[in-house]
Parts: structure tokens; sequence; C-alpha cells
């Protein structure tokens, strides 16, 4: 999906420039490719056909009786319950020309306006253009699943689901590409770069669950539709069942629209409960389904064997890939090509591989993102409890136990508990990554300040949530930062990196009805996370993934920094990146060092997360800024020269 909005009415003179980009994202879309225009504006598109092969074209233009031409969509994603919609629609009077869910997006809009996203269950980023009204509609769906760029020069505005098609547009907007330091201060922070943030200070992001309207020579008027609420509801004793019975229903329901495909639907699996739950119930509406997971040439880190026994109790045909650490170190640059921005994420590597295998099978997979974020699975999440005596402890004492905490020695039993017992959530809590804190920022990056702190990234998410129980809270602000920012970047880039679809039957905003209600008592409980979710699924999943903790793809990086495998690679690119106005390369060097000695002796601190958050950095420099390294991208699909 690409498009801009001119300025002055001349918008054919852009119609190449968006002719030359689209080629930059051809990987999420190799079947069919488009352009249309008008005076306004200028669409593109390239398709990956999931629904109505023969049909469903874009960009599409539709309009009803007398103004047949009204609207143009380009829309990158899937609507899940586009067949209950066009019922709902038809019945209103409307006809259709085609049997696509995008058709369904535009004559939404036409009888809903704006509010056409609150009816959509899906994944999605799409622009309608109202050539009537002159205004161009963007909406990205409520979780951030589908990608949405957009910048603004005295020429116009553009959008495109991929930020490299707006760089190599740059010049025919005369748009400043100059790096944001504020961004890449919150990259190296959280190991990601936070919405709506880009590491260019003039290309931002729609944010998710976000719409805008944009006239010719105007800026994205942005609205929020999606605010979750987490309005929990006490569940009496022995109502419990049916919080379970309906927590099933709306997953069974999720997964069978999710379904919805004229391709074969193939589902990931790991060895997790979230992946297996999502892989049986997909077993159900595919007798033939294809599984697919991945693991490493290193004792102890690999899921693979647990998957294969998943897979074997649900029935499924399972397709495993080992990946090795030269196939991990050279796949690394066409990675970060693909994310746009770094992702300092080393599961990226294992996903972009798997996702290739999966490619050779299927065109879209089935995958367990989002229950954690949803329905309490992770184990910081059990901390509030653990912490709740100190909400008791006066304030002036509190004080003093926090200076105690402080002045005791690194290390020593009771630090910990005392230093994050008497801290507000505010200042203890800041997601699922942190890879440095604030002294150690100091040591690496050339320029930073105070302000730059993660709390500038979730301060404005913690004031949405005061009224929130503290899990709730934690919940919330993950599904702001980790989830948009890591999870689903990964799960959206590299799986298109290979013209693979995923799809979270999670992430489903009837699931998330449900989810959103449940008292942190169904979440963490029982010695365990996920409590309710797992109580929902005890007669679904195999019993041996039932209680098992979660792993995901679990990576060997901090032996291979320490060993032969990555500390080569890692040192020459440290040294040869032209990074010295950005980061302390004799400080990152010297941590790479520290890191070597204290993982081959047993004694000091592992650097690897934070080695990887600045050696992810100085690939992407490399590549985007430098023109140093080669991502090796096959030049016959992806010509433009960034």
């Amino acid at each position: 999906m690409l498009g801009i909005i001119a300025a002055n009415g001349a918008a054919e003179n852009f119609v190449e420039a968006v002719e030359g980009a689209l080629p930059c994202m051809h990987h999420r879309g190799p079947d069919d490719s488009g352009t249309w225009h008008d005076q306004d504006v200028v669409f593109g598109f390239n398709r990956l056909s999931i629904i109505d092969l023969e049909h469903s074209h874009q960009p599409l233009q539709w309009g009803p009786e007398g103004e047949e031409d009204r609207y143009a969509l380009t829309f990158n994603g899937e609507i899940y319950n586009y067949v209950e919609l066009r019922e709902e629609l038809k019945e209103a009077g409307y006809t259709f020309n085609t049997q696509g869910d995008g058709e369904t997006i535009v004559v939404g809009f036409h009888h809903w306006g704006a509010d056409v996203v609150n009816h959509l269950r899906g994944m999605f980023g799409f622009a309608v253009w109202d050539s009537k009204e002159k205004k161009l509609f963007l909406a990205r769906d409520q979780f951030g699943i589908k990608p949405m760029y957009v910048a603004t020069t005295e020429a116009g505005t553009v959008f495109a689901s991929e930020k490299k098609c707006i760089l190599s547009m740059a010049e025919a907007l005369n748009l400043n590409l100059d790096l944001d330091i504020r961004a890449i201060a919150h990259y190296t922070d959280l190991q990601y770069v936070p919405e709506p943030e880009s590491l260019h200070k003039n290309i931002r992001r729609l944010e998710s669950g976000s719409y805008g309207f944009v006239t010719p020579g105007g800026k994205i008027e942005e609205t929020r539709w999606f605010e979750p609420r987490f309005p929990v509801k006490k569940v009496a004793a022995g109502d419990e069942e049916a919080v379970f019975q309906r927590i099933a229903e709306a997953l069974e329901d999720s997964v069978a629209k999710h379904m919805r495909a004229d391709v074969t639907v193939g589902s990931f699996l790991s060895g997790g409960i979230d992946s297996t739950a999502i892989a049986t119930l997909a077993k159900r509406h595919n007798p033939d389904l294809l599984t697919f997971t991945t693991g490493f040439e290193r004792e102890g880190y690999s899921e693979v064997d647990v998957a294969a026994e998943s897979a074997a109790a649900i029935g499924a045909e399972h397709i495993v890939k080992v990946v090795s650490p030269e196939e991990y170190a050279e796949a690394i640059p066409k990675i970060i090509w693909y994310l746009d921005d770094p992702v300092a994420d080393p599961s990226l590597v294992p996903l972009y591989f798997v996702a290739q295998e999966a490619r050779k099978h299927v065109k879209v997979v089935l995958s367990g993102e989002g229950a954690d974020e949803l329905f309490g699975g992770y184990t910081i999440y059990k901390e509030p409890l653990s912490l709740a005596p100190f909400d008791k402890i006066p304030s002036p004492l509190k004080r003093v136990l926090s200076s105690v905490g402080n002045a005791l020695p690194e290390g020593m039993r009771g630090k910990s508990l005392l230093q994050r017992g008497t801290m507000p959530m505010e200042d203890r809590y800041y997601g699922n990554a942190r890879s440095f804190n604030y002294q150690q920022l100091e040591r690496v990056l050339r320029e930073i300040r105070p302000e730059w702190d993660h709390r500038e990234v979730t301060a404005p998410i913690y004031a949405k949530s005061k009224d929130m129980d503290p899990v709730a809270r934690m919940q919330h602000l993950d599904l702001f930062t980790w989830m948009r920012g890591d999870i689903l970047v990964k799960a959206d880039k590299i799986n298109m990196a290979n013209s693979l679809e995923l799809r979270v039957p999670f992430l489903d905003k009837v699931v998330f009805d449900v989810a959103e209600t449940l008292p942190h008592e169904l979440k963490i409980s029982h010695g365990t996370t996920k409590y309710a979710l797992r109580k929902a699924l005890e007669r679904i999943v195999p019993p041996h993934v039932l209680h098992r903790k979660k792993l995901g793809f679990p990576v060997p990086m901090r032996h291979w920094l320490a060993g032969d495998e990555l500390y080569g690679w890692a040192k020459e690119n440290i040294e040869a990146s032209q990074t010295d106005h950005i980061f302390n390369k004799a400080e990152v060097l010297k941590m790479l060092d520290e890191h070597r000695v204290a993982m081959n002796s047993g004694s000091g601190p592992d650097h690897s997360r934070r080695l990887w958050t600045v050696i992810a950095f100085m690939v992407w420099h490399g590549i985007f800024v430098e023109d140093r390294i080669d991502p090796q991208i096959d030049q016959r699909q992806y010509p433009v020269d960034l």
C-alpha cells in the first residue's frame, strides 16, 4: 500500500515516483501490482492474493449508483468478518462488484463514515479517497498489526506500508531525511523505536488504533478510535467455568474467522500453549494442517522436540528449520533492510528462516502473538501482588527504605526488593524490554538528555490507566509499547519479507472483549500466569504443554557473542560502523570484551542485549545511511537505489 495526496492538485507529477517506489515492497505483494490516480491522489499497490484471487485488484474503485467512481481504496491486511459485513450492507441496499474483503471497507466507509473501523474484525492499514468530499481517510487496526508510515511536505502527504518506499520518493517530495536523535535514544533504551516515531525525523507512523483525515495541502488530523479500558468485572465463586467457556468460544470463533482464505493456511508451532492452542483449533478447519518451527545448533536452545510432540498429538504434519550461527549472521543485513527501522530482538532471525521455510508450502500462517498481553502471560505481571505489602507502608518510612535499598551493595539480597517495593509503578515498570539504564546510556550515546528517558514514552500511557488495577496497568502499557514496537513489527515485517501472511487470532476484537474484563485473580493465580486461558484450553491442547513455561524462539545470543560464532563478526561491524558521532564506540568495544570474559569465566556482566541493540542499529546505519552494507536483496525485484 502506497499513496500520496498532492498539495497542489497535480498528482500526476508523482505517478512516476509512486511506480518507482512500489518495487521496494514487492515482497509484500508479488502476485499483482498497480497504480491509479486522479488530479489529487496517486495510489499504488502490490498484492498478495489471499481472498477472491481472480478479482479484488487494487487500487479498487467503488461508488453508489450515480457516483460509481467516487471512492478509491488501497488496503493492506485482511478483514475476517467481511462475509457478515457484506450481508449487512447488502440488506442496507448496497451492491458489490467483487467477492473480496477490501470492497467491504469502501462500502462500509460510505455507509458508516469513519466509524467503519469499529465494525471491522481484522488487521489493516488502508486509505480511502473520497473524490467528492476531497478527503483522504487513513486508518490502522486497533492493535497495530499492520503498519503505516506517513510524511508531509509542501508537496503533499505520502503514506506507505514500508518506510523504504517513502525514502525512495524523498527527492520527488523534497523530504529531509535527517535522523531523529531523540528516537535513536529511545531505541537504544527500549530495543525498538516507539510509535509514532521512526529513526527519520520527518517520517512518522499513524498510531495503532487511530485514523486520520487529510485534505489537499493539509496535514493529517489524527483521532484515536481504540482505547483499551480494562473494565474489570468481579467473578463470583462458582462462575469461573462460565468465564472459561466464554474465552474458549471467543477463541474458537476467532480461529474460524482467521482460517478464511482461498489459499492454504498453516500454523507456526513452538512448545508453548499459545501457538499450540491456535494450531489445535486450526486443525479442526484444515485436516491437512502443516505446522512449522525452528531451532538452533546448540543444546538447550531449541523447542523442536516439544513442538514435534505437540504436532503429533494434534495430528499435524510438522516441518522444522534448524538455523546455524553462520546463517544467522549472514541474514542480519537483509532482515534489517526488511524491518525499515531496527528492532533489537534476536528472535527475528529464526522467525525469518521459519517463515522462509513455511512459504515453500503455504501462503498464510497463524500464530499465537498477543496471548500474553491479553491474558496476563508475563511473569513480571505477578510483581504488583508480591509488592502489595509495601502499599501499606507510610510514605516517610517508604522513603527511608528506598534510601537503604539504594545504599546496599549490588547483588546483595533484598536490595532489588527494597528498591522496587518503594518505587512507583510508573518508574518501576517500563514494558518488557529495556537494554540500558540512564547511566549506561550516558556512556554509550554521544547525545543524551534526561528527558529522553524511557519515561518520556511511558508517562502518557500511564496517565490513561490511573483507574485500572496494577496488573491491568502493566498489560495496558505493554499493548502500546512492547507489543506494537517489537512483537507486531517482527510479525508483520519478517513474514511479509517472505511474502507470507501472518494472522494472529488472539488479537481479535471479540477475544479482547472477553480478556479485557478479567480480574487479576483469573490472570495471575494458582502459581501460574494466564490462568483463565489455561483453564479454557484444558480440553483443547495436549496436556504436556498446558503449564509449560513460555520460551518462544530462544536464541543463544549471549554465548555466540562471546564465542567464535559471532564475536569476530560483532567486533568487525562495530569498528567499521560510521556512527562515531552517535555512539562511543570505544565503550561499545569495551562492553564486547567484558561480555566475552564474563561468559567464558562464568563471572561478570551479560551485555548481550545491550550489544545486540547497538550492533543492530549500526547495521541499519550501514544500509540506510552509509550505503556501506549490501543487504543482498535481489535487485531484479527491488531496483530502487536507497
